[in-house]
């Protein structure tokens, strides 16, 4: 069971049971998770759990008649929810809280109810109806309720079928019988209630002798054989789907009547057997019932035959009752187990699949009877030839062909184009998914790689390559599944060899997965740095400033004119500019398929206008099929890794333009140098963490991992290995570089907004002073072509550096004291000290308690010599230090 379906089933026994607040969903799956362990329940702990909840019960009568009725309809699982349910009686606590439970429900129904009753009056009238009216009205609905339940649920079935398969194959309506097939009762083989054989007065039986009394009934008989009413045995009206009963005339011999009820069930089977094929034989049902009932009707006629040989002894005078008993018993075991069978069917509403399933359950269980399983073989066999033909389109060559969805596989209308648009579009897991109840049980095993093979021959299909399996063979159905399991096996190995080649050699996934890494993963850094220069003042202007087409332009200027230029996908680069910055798209995703998606969806973006640098990103072109593994879900990971990593490489380079800056004002020397080198050396742990994050991204998490995947890739022995391997590395990316884990990129973001504050500072503050301008209007007083400077020049030009150094000084320390630049500083050292203390100290938790080891890369990197480590301690002893003392208990 997968971990969403353990999310999904607890959350839905907690709303049943109505259990709010407490520890969560989260606590029970956790302990699910860890303690599950596999159990195959058997027949005889199936049993043996049945017998404890039995013995356990207070109306056992009612629970195995429920367990029957639910066998009978071939319920998935019914045995493995006993075996559970035995467990339960075992534990008092869990009962007691159960029944609790059930009371107060029942308490809130009731309430419920009460309250909605409340809202309706009874509207008064003047006049009174009488006992005997009421009892008129209350037979009258009732007949009409019977007569309208006799008549109208085949009807009424067959047009809900009828609707379904017609909806389905919109293009191909499903082919129906005429309707006066189903007007004119006389062509079923069954009995016509209110007919008699005759319209000749009828002798009292009771007043002819012994001889003649057994004369009539033989002949009675065997027409009541042949689904046609007697002289003095008649059928009587079904209810619902009851066995048929019959009427015998009382003043019938006692010996006579003794010997003729053994046959009846004879005839009641038969009548039930031949209502099975009629209505099965509709098209409506689908081609397994339908082929199920050819093969009975087939045994059916074998039985009509023995009857007429019977009716031709009867005419010669030759057949008694005695003997009539005698011919007919062979038969009898045979009509019995048919009729079971088309019980089975009709309760369990079987279609397809859960007919065989019923079959090859019946089959089994018949093991010992070598008659009963010789003839459920024959039926499974016969029923399974249209089930195995699609079968065997599906696993050879991709197609599914089922009007009457009978088959295990479902095709949903998914367009393959989605999987570049849509986050969400899950082509690859809903085009084609499991019907669980249309799995027969014989081949429940292989139900995954059944599906697998055809999805993977499918999809060379629709690249327009026709593939059929070379290994083909007819598959017969039989009770040794190691038949089954050779062909799909070898099915499958073709199928994912198939696709598996056309995928890597002929559409070069790898290449594309590298072409992508270039980009994304910033693989490429003469192409960056050149392209950083290039866009560098396009991406200052708020985003709905920036032309999206210079970008581009600038783009393929710097693909040609760096190494990325012998990339032969460069061309599938795009620009894409985001509605949200980073920070808001993780969310987004993180939110998907919980509680918190629709309220983040409909939140208005925020106020703030975004910048080309926070809303940049790269997208890129992929055709199908690379689109099943290069998914828009996948691309949108790539782009969150680029992202967070395009904005650290943004934020070294300004921090790298301030060092620039810094190292043209040490030329002057200021008075207020304290502060000075404050900022320096500010500038500095800042360059120093931003580096040590993007290397311990690129080299210690996305390299190593990349090494991983591309080994992965070439051990794969299926697409599906390959979509689980590319997912892997794309999310053990996201969160060993903190995407994953919203509390700590918020701290980061908080890191890196600091960081950018600081530069702009620092920047405004080194241009208000004009040390470039100054220093370049003194060289081009002297740089002139007139020759070297004499020694007069030199002493002249050294005294007016020396005064404008004094005068730039003395602006420096006025600044200083009018705007409170030291202040400043001190804030942003306290700031960034502050988060990244709290960056820290987060990680080193959460690689301590989630066993995160890679996340400790980073605090050995940036805490190298344990400055960082004091101050923690330092910290986390002054917390204890100001958290209030415990009271006593008392």
């Amino acid at each position: 069971m997968s971990e969403f379906r353990i999310h999904h089933d607890v959350n839905e026994l907690l709303s049943l049971l109505r259990v709010h607040g407490g520890e969560g969903a989260e606590v029970y799956i956790e302990l699910l998770q860890k303690n599950r362990t596999p159990y195959v329940t058997t027949n005889v702990s199936a049993h043996s759990a049945k017998v404890k909840i039995a013995e356990f019960s207070r109306t056992p009568e009612d629970f195995l008649k429920k367990y029957d009725e639910l066998k009978s309809k071939n319920t998935r699982h019914l045995d493995s929810l006993v075996y559970l349910l035995s467990k339960l009686t075992e534990d008092k606590e869990t009962l007691h809280y159960l029944q609790q439970n059930a009371k107060e429900r029942a308490e809130l129904a009731a309430n419920a109810v009460t309250s909605s009753s409340t809202n309706f009056s009874i509207p008064s009238s003047t006049s009174k109806m009488s006992l005997q009216e009421l009892e008129e009205l209350r037979k009258q609905l009732g007949s009409v309720t019977a007569n309208s339940s006799a008549q109208q649920p085949l009807e009424l079935t067959r047009k809900i079928l009828r609707d379904k398969q017609n909806k389905k194959n919109s293009g191909q309506p499903i082919p129906v019988f005429p309707s006066w097939v189903y007007e004119r009762p006389a062509l079923i083989g069954d009995f016509l209630i209110g007919t008699s054989l005759s319209t000749d007065t009828t002798v009292p039986i009771g007043t002819l002798p012994l001889a003649s009394q057994e004369s009539m009934i033989v002949e009675d008989l065997l027409y009541v054989l042949i689904g046609v009413d007697g002289r003095y045995i008649t059928a009587q009206a079904l209810v619902g789907r009851q066995n048929r009963a019959f009427s015998l005339d009382p003043n019938l011999d006692l010996s006579i009547k003794e010997l003729v009820t053994r046959i009846l069930p004879v005839a009641a089977s038969y009548s039930a057997v031949t209502r099975f094929i009629e209505e099965k034989s509709s098209f409506e049902y689908g081609q397994v019932n339908h082929a199920l009932a050819a093969a009975m009707r087939t045994l059916i006629k074998e039985y009509m035959i023995l009857i007429t040989q019977l009716e031709h002894l009867q005419r010669q005078g030759l057949l008694s009752l005695q003997k009539l008993w005698f011919y007919i018993q062979p038969t009898m075991r045979t009509l019995e187990i048919l009729a079971s069978l088309a019980t089975s069917v009709d309760k369990g509403e079987c279609m397809g699949g859960s007919t065989l399933s019923l079959l090859h359950d019946k089959t089994f269980n018949y093991t010992g009877d070598s008659q009963a399983q010789e003839l459920c073989l024959y039926l499974t066999k016969a029923a399974s030839v249209p089930y195995f033909e699609i079968l065997e389109k599906w696993i050879y060559r991709g197609i599914i062909n089922d009007p009457y969805s009978e088959f295990m596989v479902e095709e949903h209308e998914l367009q393959k184009e989605k999987i570049q648009e849509d986050y969400n579009d899950k082509y690859w897991d809903q085009r084609y998914t499991v019907v669980q109840q249309q799995i027969p049980s014989f081949l429940q095993k292989m139900a995954d790689k059944i599906l697998s093979t055809g999805k993977y021959l499918n999809v060379v299909r629709e690249c327009g390559r026709d593939v059929t399996c070379p290994v083909a063979k007819e598959v017969i159905y039989t009770l040794k599944e190691r038949a089954y399991v050779e062909q799909i096996e070898k099915a499958y190995n073709y199928a994912s060899k198939v696709l598996l080649d056309f995928l890597m050699e002929e559409k070069e996934l790898v290449a594309h997965l590298r072409s992508i890494k270039h980009y994304f993963l910033m693989d490429q850094g003469d192409f960056f740095v050149h392209f950083m220069d290039l866009t560098e003042e396009e991406l200052k202007k708020p985003v709905d400033d920036i032309i999206t087409t210079r970008l581009e332009a600038l783009l393929e200027l710097a693909l040609r004119m760096s190494t990325a230029n012998t990339d032969p996908f460069k061309d599938d680069l795009k620009i894409d500019l985001m509605p949200h910055d980073l920070i808001t798209q993780l969310l987004r995703v993180l939110a998907i398929e919980t509680k918190q998606e629709k309220a983040i969806i409909s939140a208005e973006p925020t106020e703030l206008t975004l910048s080309g640098l926070e809303a940049f990103s790269f997208d890129y072109i992929v055709k199908w099929p690379l689109s099943l593994i290069i998914n828009r879900k996948a691309l949108t990971r790539y782009q969150m890794l680029f992202r967070h990593m395009f904005y650290c490489k943004h934020v070294e380079r300004q921090l790298c333009n301030v060092w620039i800056s810094n190292k043209t004002a040490k030329q002057f020397s200021l008075h207020s140098a304290k502060w000075f080198a404050g900022a320096f050396t500010l500038r500095q742990r800042m360059l120093n963490f931003v580096q040590n994050i993007q290397y311990y991204m690129m080299f210690e998490v996305m390299e190593p991992t990349w090494h991983i995947l591309e080994k992965n890739l070439k051990l794969a022995s299926n697409i599906d290995d390959v979509l689980s391997h590319h997912t892997s590395f794309l999310d053990n990316c996201l969160k060993d570089c903190m995407l994953t884990n919203p509390e700590l990129l918020k701290i980061f973001s908080k890191l890196m907004s600091v960081c950018v504050m600081f530069t702009n500072c620092m920047q405004r503050f080194t241009q208000s002073m004009k040390l470039d301008s100054e220093m370049e209007r003194l060289t081009l007083e002297h740089g002139t072509m007139l020759g070297p400077p004499t020694e007069e020049e030199r002493a002249e030009e050294a005294a007016k550096k020396k005064l404008t150094n004094k005068l730039l000084a003395e602006h420096a320390d006025s600044l200083h004291l009018t705007s409170g630049f030291e202040a400043t500083i001190n804030k942003f050292d306290s700031n960034f000290s502050t988060h990244l203390l709290d960056l820290l100290d987060k990680l080193s938790v959460y690689s301590t308690n989630d066993c995160e080891h890679s996340m400790l890369n980073i605090i050995y990197r940036l805490d190298f010599n344990g400055f960082y480590t004091e101050r923690l301690e330092h910290m986390s002893a002054e917390r204890s230090q100001r958290a209030p003392p415990l009271l006593p208990r008392l």
